[in-house]
């Protein structure tokens, strides 16, 4: 028995089910299915929080920018009048450029220390965690993230002029107006130690203590005793020991940190002697002043001294016996 075919009504468009045909939406783009009004206000929910939170300066992109813009501000070093560091100088602690012998692969160069806050934790504040941790980087520009204040322990040495043997606290704001942390050290333990040598971790905290002293010592072990109680000259190689545990500031050329600023190296509390009981170019330091003939510019920016050149042989001779 021949049964009849299904339409739709309209001609040419069979009818929906009729056989051959495939499902289709019949909904137009206005028709609104489901909790749309929920999504409606859900949505201008979430944009007047953006836009609430991006007037209030609390977005994460806008916390991580404030915080690079403090580190990376410009900074003015003190300018020594004597060629002596006081308390209260502001002064980047440099690595002098020297070549490394122990490792294959390492930064060269005049490596400042700076501050370097974690990688993840800097994408979500703005401002420094503590305990905040140090690297070395080539940076030789006076910045917030590597700009050092000389600082008296009992707060009352302040111009004076920082001698062998006495103790001093290195101080930094990062570039900001209300904060101030200090370098310091402490004992190794099996859960606090440097990231690749575990050696003694060198850090930043905020309170003030015995962990955050140190004292300038000079190079030469012959003459260090001679040198106590002597200026500490600004722009020359000093060592820098740890009170509390005696360890010297190194910096491990060889060791690479992933940083939030790039590729950098470690810096830690260890002290490293040759075959003749002298500490190695690692563990040599110098406190860089501001250059004053430049505005922004260092000590180390200054040009060398050119070294006298030699009388050829037929210059130096007396005419009588040419």
């Amino acid at each position: 028995m021949a049964t009849s075919a299904q339409h739709s009504g309209v001609p040419g468009v069979p009818a929906a089910g009729a056989p051959g045909t495939m499902a289709r939406n019949l909904y137009g783009p206005r028709v609104r299915m489901g909790n749309w009004n929920e999504d409606v206000y859900l949505e201008e929910e979430l944009m007047k929080d953006f836009l609430e939170k991006r007037d209030k300066g609390q977005l994460l992109i806008q916390r991580s920018r404030r915080l690079k813009e403090n580190l990376l501000r410009q900074m003015q070093l003190s300018i020594s009048q004597d060629g002596y560091v006081h308390y209260g100088d502001k002064v980047m602690l440099v690595n002098p450029d020297h070549p490394e012998t122990e490792a294959d692969l390492f930064l060269g160069g005049n490596l400042s220390l700076c501050v370097t806050p974690d990688e993840v934790k800097a994408h979500l504040s703005d401002e420094l965690e503590v305990p905040c941790g140090l690297s070395l980087a080539q940076v030789t520009v006076p910045i917030g993230r590597n700009t050092f204040i000389v600082l008296s322990p009992d707060r009352e040495a302040a111009g004076q002029v920082l001698r062998y043997g006495q103790n001093f606290c290195l101080g930094i704001t990062g570039g900001f107006e209300d904060k101030m942390l200090y370098l310091s050290s402490d004992h190794r333990t099996l859960l606090k130690s440097s990231k690749r040598s575990w050696l003694q971790e060198v850090y930043l905290t905020d309170e003030v203590s015995y962990l955050s002293c140190w004292q300038a010592t000079f190079p030469d072990p012959q003459l260090r005793l001679e040198y106590e109680g002597f200026p500490v000259p600004a722009n020359a190689k000093i060592l820098i020991n740890h009170c509390h545990t005696n360890r010297g500031l190194v910096a491990h050329r060889g060791l690479f940190l992933r940083t939030y600023f790039g590729k950098e190296v470690e810096v830690a509390a260890h002290t490293y002697l040759d075959s003749h009981r002298v500490e190695k170019p690692k563990n040599h330091w110098m406190l860089v002043t501001g250059n004053p003939r430049e505005e922004r510019s260092i000590m180390l920016d200054q040009p060398k001294p050119r070294a006298e050149e030699p009388q050829a042989p037929e210059q130096a001779a007396s005419p009588g016996e040419q």
